[in-house]
């Protein structure tokens, strides 16, 4: 394969991709990203408003986008959705689920111990990271399954190797995430076609709007104490930045990636790979 060959493989002309939780830092940066790659984006958020200033950075001449609502913890809409997106784009080529998240009421801290969790805290970080994973793989992966060729990209996370203090509804809900995606990924070749990919990504530590002020002092921009363990445990020493998830992303999209499923891939700095000593 030459040069052109081989660069040819980034290039989602006439692919549709849909994105859940679209308008968050990591998956904006993601969508932003395959819109330069002449990719047919979806971006599916809870809020359009949010999601529609987000993405204002995405003006370009190549692909196209839509701004879509969608919760994915309420199927309808996803149904709605994906009426929406093939009434644009004709087709459904990829997903992402990349919604999700953690609640502060589900974490532990010295005023709130794990035994007083609520429950209904705890259901809803389990529902927000697996069901809204699984809901929009049933929605999307059916199109995928009728075409018998497609790619389903999960978002697990570190937390789904190694789980971290305080936050353990999120671990336990992100080690489901890597689970099921093995088993859609066996279910899907095995079922349906061994064209269908389903993989996940594991980033490590990223500064988002959700943890920025747990890792970082609000007012210094210092590294917090947990901040500063992440650090200490990551040996390239720094946290990741959106842009450092996209050469797996593309990867994983792309036909260059057409003999790998099932896999959960780190993009931590090396966070996993390092015992401590």
């Amino acid at each position: 394969m030459n040069l052109e060959d081989l660069t040819a493989q980034y290039d989602f002309k006439n692919r549709t991709i849909v994105i859940t939780g679209g308008g968050g830092v990591l998956c904006r940066e993601m969508a932003c990203a395959l819109v330069g790659c002449n990719a047919n984006v979806a971006i599916l958020d809870r809020d359009t408003t949010f999601a529609e200033q987000a993405v204002k950075e995405f003006e370009t001449n190549r692909g196209r986008y839509i701004v879509v609502y969608a919760d994915v913890l309420k199927k309808d809409t996803l149904e709605k959705a994906a009426e929406e997106v093939i009434k644009q784009f004709g087709k459904i080529d990829c997903l992402i689920n990349g919604a999700g998240g953690n609640s502060p009421k589900a974490t532990t801290n010295p005023e709130q111990a794990f035994f007083n969790i609520p429950e209904e805290a705890i259901k809803f970080v389990s529902d927000l990271n697996l069901i809204g994973t699984i809901l929009p793989s049933q929605v999307f992966g059916k199109f995928m399954a009728d075409q018998k060729e497609g790619v389903i990209l999960n978002i697990s996370s570190m937390n789904a190797f190694r789980p971290l203090t305080r936050i353990a509804a999120y671990s336990a809900a992100k080690a489901a995430v890597s689970n099921f995606t093995q088993w859609l990924a066996v279910h899907m070749a095995q079922e349906y076609s061994t064209k269908i990919r389903v993989n996940a990504v594991a980033p490590g530590f990223f500064l988002t709007e959700q943890n920025r002020f747990l890792l970082t002092d609000k007012i210094t921009g210092e590294l917090t104490a947990r901040g500063k363990k992440i650090i200490d445990h990551t040996p390239m020493g720094k946290f990741g930045s959106p842009e450092d998830l996209l050469g797996a992303t593309l990867w994983l999209l792309s036909p260059l990636s057409s003999f790998v499923t099932g896999i959960v891939l780190p993009v931590d700095g090396g966070f996993s790979a390092y015992s401590g000593v």
